[in-house]
Order: C-alpha cells, then sequence, then structure tokens
C-alpha cells in the first residue's frame, strides 16, 4: 500500500474514534453504518416460571466486524443495559467462538459477516401478566480499516400469560438460534485434558483429546497474556497436541493457568482453564522443529522451563527486543501519537495550528510543506531531549513515569505563565513579534518558521499529561528496552502527534478547501484565547489540588504581572524601551516562580485530597493495602491516577464516579484503592513498572485466586468496568463478607 494511502487511512481512524454514531431503534432492530442490529425473543408470548430464549444480533457489511468478549490488541465488545418489567430478568449474553481478525499489526478476537449473542429472559411466576415491555440500550464497536462506535434503543414486546404455551413452529429465528448455540464455547469433556509449561518464547499448550485433531486455535480470556498477533504453532503428539504460544510483551509474572476457549476441528469450541504441568520432552521437540520450519527460527532450548540467563545486560536488552514484538509497538506508539490530538490535553495547540493554517492558505506548497516539517522537527526534538532526560535519570538511578515534568511545582507555574501569556496576546492585548518585524521582513519570515517549530515544542509540553490508548503498552515497553528502542518507539509516538497537521500540509487537494483570509480571522484568532484560558485555569485548579492555596496566590500574582508586561507591549508598540520594561517583569515572573515554588509548597492538600478520598468510599492505595485486602480473600481495584492527568478525570467522571459503577464495586465487596501520581511517588512509581506501565491513567483488578491483576483499558466505560466485576468469581463478594 502507498505511503500515502496508509496516512489517510490513519487520518480517517482518527477522524471515526472521534464520534459515536447513534442509531435509532424502530421497535426491535436499529440500522446503522455497516450494521444492522436486532432484539430477538424467540417465543411470541412469555409464561410465568419459564425461561425464553432471546439473543442480540448483528447482520455486517463484508469486511465489517464486532468483537469477543476479549477484544484482542483493540476493541470492545458489545454491552446491553436493560429496562425490564418487575419480575423479568435478563442473563448475560452468551459469546460463540470467535474468529482471528487481523488489522495491520494487530490482531482482533471478533465475527465477520453475522453474530447472535444469545441470553436468557426469566419469568418469575410472581410476574403480571398482560403486555411487557422489554428495552435495552446497546452499544457497540464495528471496524474494519477505521472503527465506529455506535448505540441505539431496542424494544421488543411480549404478552406474559400464566399458563405456558404451545410453542410455535420452528421458523427462520428458531434455526438462526440453532445454528448459533451449536458455536457456544462447552465444558471441556471428562476426557479432554490440559496443561501447559513456560517457554523463553512464551508457553507450550499440551491438549489430550483422545482423538486425532487437524487443527487448533487457542483464545485467551484476558488481555496482557499472549502476544495475539503471533501465529499458534500446531504439532500432533501421540495423545492430542501441542499448542506453542507467544506471550505478550508486557507479561512479567507467570500465570497461575492459561483460561480461554480452545477451538478445534470440526467446529468444536471448550472452555478451558489448563493448569501447570509436565510435557514430555519428546513432544515439545517436534513442536519445536515444526515451529522452525513454519515461523521464525526457535532454538531447541527455548522450549526449556528455565532459559539461561544472558552473558550481559546488553545481551539480556537485545533478547528483550528480538522477543517483544518491536514492529507491533511501533505502530501502537504511532498509533498513540495519532489518538493525542483528540485529547483535550493537545486541542488548544491544535486550535493555534489550524488558525495559522488558514492564514497561510495562499500560501505556495513548498512553503507549507516547510511548516509542516518544522512542526515535526519540533515535535521530535522535544521529544527525543524528553526521551534523553528520561534515560539520564535513569541511569542515575531515578525512576520515572510519562508526564514527570508535571509532577514539578515550578514547571506548573512556568506553564500556566507561558499559555496566560500567549491567551493575552491571542486576546488582543498586544502582537508577539511585533517589534522584531521592524528590523525587516526576511526575519518576518524566520519567525513564521520558529512559530511552527515552537509550537510543536509546546505540543510535546502539554501533551505529555495525558495516556491515550495504545499508549501505556508502547511507552512502558520503550522504556525498559536499552537506549536505541526507546528512542525508536518514541520517534514512532512523536510521528503520530505531528501526522495529522504534516498530511494538510503535504496534501495540495487538502489546502484548496481552506477558507480565503479576510476580517473574520481575527475574531477567530481571539476566539483561539478561550480554549487557551481554559487550559490555564485547569493547571491552576492542579496547582492548587496537589501544592495549595499560597502558591496558587503566588500564581495568580504572575498572572497579574503577565498582564502588565503585555500592556506595556500593547500600548507603545514597537517601542524599544517599552519592550525592555515587559522583558525585565518577565525576568522578575519567571525567578519569582522558582522562588514561590520552592517556598510556598503546602502538604495540607495533601491531607485534605486524601481524607475526601476516603470520604467517597476510596482509600488511599500502599502495596500493604493491596496485600491485605487480598488476604482477606477481597477483589481490589487501584485507580492509578493524577490531577494533571485530564484523561484520569474524564474517566472518573464518566465511568468510576457513576452510581451504577459504585453498586456493582459495592455488591462485589470490591476494595477502592486510588494511587495519587500528582506529585512524585516513588512506590507509585515502581507499582507502575512492575505493571508494564509507565504513566496514567492505569486501572487494575485483582481478583482473588490469580496470581497476576488484570489491567484495564485507558480510556474507561461504565461497561466495560462492570463487565469486569461481571467476571469476577460468583462467590466473591459472600466469601469475602
Amino acid at each position: 500500500m502507498p505511503p500515502m494511502r496508509r496516512l489517510h487511512l490513519l487520518w480517517f481512524a482518527l477522524l471515526s474514534l472521534a464520534v459515536v454514531v447513534p442509531a435509532r431503534a424502530a421497535s426491535d432492530y436499529a440500522d446503522a453504518p455497516h450494521v444492522r442490529v436486532r432484539l430477538m425473543v424467540l417465543p411470541q408470548a412469555l409464561s410465568r416460571g419459564v425461561t425464553a430464549q432471546a439473543g442480540l444480533y448483528f447482520k455486517l457489511e463484508p469486511g465489517w466486524h464486532v468483537y469477543w468478549l476479549n477484544a484482542g490488541d483493540a476493541g470492545e465488545p458489545p454491552h446491553l443495559h436493560w429496562t425490564l418489567p418487575e419480575g423479568v430478568t435478563a442473563g448475560a449474553i452468551e459469546f460463540p467462538a470467535p474468529q482471528r481478525l487481523p488489522l495491520g499489526p494487530l490482531m482482533d478476537y471478533g465475527y465477520e459477516n453475522e453474530v447472535l449473542f444469545p441470553f436468557t429472559l426469566d419469568v418469575a411466576r410472581t410476574a403480571k401478566t398482560g403486555p411487557a415491555l422489554l428495552h435495552a440500550k446497546v452499544d457497540w464497536l464495528v471496524c474494519r480499516a477505521t472503527c465506529i462506535p455506535g448505540k441505539a434503543e431496542l424494544e421488543a414486546t411480549r404478552n406474559i400469560t400464566a399458563q405456558p404455551q404451545q410453542p410455535p413452529a420452528p421458523g427462520p429465528d428458531a434455526a438462526l438460534f440453532k445454528r448459533f448455540e451449536a458455536r457456544l464455547p462447552q465444558p471441556p469433556p471428562q476426557t479432554l485434558r490440559a496443561v501447559f509449561a513456560p517457554t523463553s518464547q512464551g508457553f507450550a499448550l499440551a491438549v489430550a483429546t483422545g482423538r486425532r485433531e487437524t487443527e487448533a486455535t487457542f483464545f485467551p480470556a484476558e488481555q496482557g497474556i499472549l502476544d495475539n498477533p503471533s501465529p499458534q504453532t500446531f504439532n500432533l503428539t501421540s495423545k492430542g497436541f501441542v499448542l506453542l504460544l507467544k506471550k505478550d510483551a508486557g507479561l512479567t509474572d507467570k500465570p497461575a493457568q492459561l483460561k480461554g476457549v480452545l477451538e478445534l476441528s470440526g467446529g468444536r469450541a471448550y472452555e478451558i482453564a489448563a493448569k501447570p504441568g509436565a510435557i514430555p520432552s519428546g513432544d515439545l521437540e517436534r513442536a519445536a522443529q515444526l515451529s522452525t520450519a513454519t515461523a521464525a527460527p526457535v532454538a531447541s532450548e527455548a522450549l526449556q522451563a528455565s532459559p539461561p540467563a544472558p552473558s550481559s545486560p546488553a545481551a539480556e536488552g537485545a533478547s528483550r527486543v528480538q522477543r517483544g514484538s518491536l514492529f507491533k509497538i511501533t505502530a501502537l506508539a504511532f498509533l498513540g501519537g495519532l489518538l493525542l490530538n483528540l485529547m483535550p490535553c493537545v486541542f488548544p495547540v491544535l486550535f493555534l495550528k489550524g488558525l495559522a493554517l488558514v492564514r497561510s492558505g495562499n500560501e505556495e506548497r513548498h512553503t507549507l510543506r516547510r511548516h509542516g516539517i518544522v512542526y515535526t522537527a519540533g515535535i521530535l526534538v522535544s521529544f527525543w531531549v524528553l526521551v534523553g532526560a528520561l534515560l539520564s535519570l535513569r541511569a542515575a538511578g531515578s525512576v520515572l513515569g510519562w508526564g514527570f515534568q508535571f509532577q514539578s511545582p515550578v514547571f506548573l507555574v512556568l506553564m500556566a505563565g507561558l499559555l496566560f501569556f500567549l491567551g493575552l496576546s491571542l486576546a488582543g492585548q498586544f502582537e508577539m513579534g511585533l517589534t522584531l518585524t521592524s528590523t525587516g521582513g526576511s526575519l518576518a519570515a524566520k519567525q513564521g518558521y520558529a512559530g511552527s517549530f515552537f509550537t510543536g515544542v509546546l505540543a510535546v509540553i502539554v501533551a505529555t499529561p495525558c495516556t491515550g490508548p495504545f499508549m501505556a503498552a508502547a511507552i512502558g515497553y520503550a522504556l525498559a528496552q536499552p537506549a536505541g528502542v526507546t528512542f525508536l518507539v518514541f520517534t514512532a509516538l512523536a510521528l503520530g502527534l505531528a501526522a495529522p497537521y504534516v498530511a494538510l500540509t503535504v496534501q495540495p487537494a487538502w489546502t484548496r478547501w481552506l477558507p480565503r483570509p479576510g476580517a473574520w480571522m481575527d475574531v477567530l484568532k481571539q476566539a483561539t484565547a478561550v480554549p487557551i484560558f481554559a487550559f490555564v485555569i485547569w493547571l491552576a485548579w492542579v496547582l492548587a489540588r496537589a501544592y495549595g492555596a499560597a502558591l496558587l496566590a503566588a500564581l495568580l500574582v504572575c498572572f497579574l504581572l503577565l498582564a502588565i508586561a503585555g500592556w506595556f507591549l500593547g500600548r507603545w508598540q514597537a517601542r524599544r524601551w517599552a519592550t525592555a520594561v515587559a522583558g525585565l517583569i518577565l525576568l522578575g515572573v519567571a525567578v519569582f516562580s522558582v522562588y514561590a515554588s520552592q517556598k510556598l509548597v503546602s502538604a495540607s492538600d495533601s491531607s485534605a485530597s486524601s481524607t475526601a478520598t476516603v470520604n467517597s468510599g476510596w482509600e488511599p492505595w500502599s502495596a500493604d493495602a493491596v496485600q491485605r485486602y487480598r488476604a482477606q480473600g477481597r477483589p481490589v481495584f487501584v485507580d492509578f491516577t493524577a490531577s494533571w492527568c485530564l484523561s484520569c478525570q474524564v474517566n472518573e467522571r464518566v465511568a468510576l464516579d457513576r452510581p451504577e459503577v459504585a453498586k456493582a464495586f459495592d455488591d462485589a465487596h470490591v476494595a477502592l484503592l486510588r494511587a495519587d501520581w500528582t506529585r512524585h511517588d516513588e512506590a507509585i512509581t515502581q507499582a507502575l513498572a512492575a505493571l508494564g506501565r509507565d504513566g496514567v491513567p492505569t486501572y487494575v483488578l485483582y481478583v482473588p485466586g490469580q496470581g497476576a491483576p488484570r489491567v484495564l483499558p485507558e480510556v474507561l466505560t461504565p461497561g466495560i468496568v462492570m463487565d469486569a466485576l461481571g467476571r469476577l468469581p460468583k462467590n466473591t463478594a459472600d466469601r469475602a463478607r
């Protein structure tokens, strides 16, 4: 595929993820982009004391797919939220055995063409007879080269009778249910035995079925266990087969079991939970030979349970790079950079670049391209400086993560002051660079390119408090690798962040759509100050919450001095003495910011924040608290967050603080711990590193009886959290109480 075509696909994928496409239901079905969704209830009448068959049916356009319970590298399964009459309850939806669906460097698990997710409707003996309205809110994600979230409200009306009714004659709907129920995973027969053993590449899954198999595919029930895109090597043995599976690059602990769906020849699918066990060495050797012949070379000793240690740290790093899917991680970093453009941290800066592009709409094509290249250079240089600082501090023994500079009060004060001063200029108080333009036209041109470069720098600075989708795994992987790999992954992240603006500057057809310059541009420029000032307000809130009201007052003094400096620049334009006065004021603001940040930091608000956390049902995180609750047999949910992380605040409001989610936590008797990383905390940093993460947000669910915790996606919805809680062992809450 040509590079420009790939760029177009990524750009449209970025746009599609920003929009949720609703679909209005005409009773029991809804038509949405690329899919028809239908709520199916098999009997025409419901009866007291009788369980009815029902299902959620998706009919998809060719090439599009929806997702299994574990979506793989990216995606989200469908969710149902019910409003039912008293006495009628709906069971959880069941998932047929999925398909492996490659999507670029990723691997999804899902369904193409059509799929039916069956569930049951239980009618109590006390249910009221007569018409009953079954109402469901459905949301889903349908993907091909792009992903489109959708939602609909579906309704079905059935009559509840006191006595069981004669079943209707079988029809097309009954045949559909029968066909998809045959694809539901079943409990394994007594003759099936499954064990697994660790290898240096991952795991060897040995299955004895008592019959000759011709193929097998394993779908893990949990994310972060397997490297999904890697092939699964199948080899027959005397009692069944051995399946070689590559582990996920971020997996650090040995899992207590391999749980998931095993699909065998003939379409048979079983739910298995393989335990660690011994595998005959002859079976392992034959599997290794087949893997060598059909995939990347695998040394015979790679199947030993304990691989030999590398001879040096450099060799260990090289081995990790070879085993990890570097191409996959780099692609994830690029996609993460693309999605950063949608984060509220970066939006004000992109607004500035959009305004600059409108102003330069009539410039020569090569000039626009130069601006795009210079903007990209600003992003690249900033990322390289940031990574260099991280690696230097890591070499000196410090453990730091993504967004570490937002844990510095000096940085927060200076950053807020810079953006406030920029907002004053955009609002019209003064013109930045007006004095410089009097020295010559050539200098003005240079100043334009400098503006593009430093806008790229600013984009990186304000992007670091955000960890978008795909980014957490890529950053955690990169910072654990040798320096060359770290720089490569962060370069891919930088190119993803720069890609949308660069695409507009290099594609002539798109620049022709830009409006012509005019007087309206001054109004647009002044309106641009609004999101800048909104971002400044957020930074002030972060500063006050983390370091107290005294430092907030110092920041307000800085704002006053900056406004006075702007008044001098605007009142006496292009006057050297006015510029000198403004420069002295700016220098004084910088010195005062550093002094105040060192002298006025208060610990009072930190304790107040902890009290508010406890009062809201959340307790401050500590490793001892996690161990204490796990010893009691309770599930533990940990929210790694920071007040400077906008993604964290959004997730808390749209998911974690929702009443239905709070009730689900309480019903499951989950211990809620909040790890506040607003200020640097070495224990939290090390806990994130142990999870393979290097920034926030990170969400972890510890399940009783399981060693490795479940790491949830960086972008939360109530459905994601409640689905994770729904997969807890059924007796967890009773045992914990």
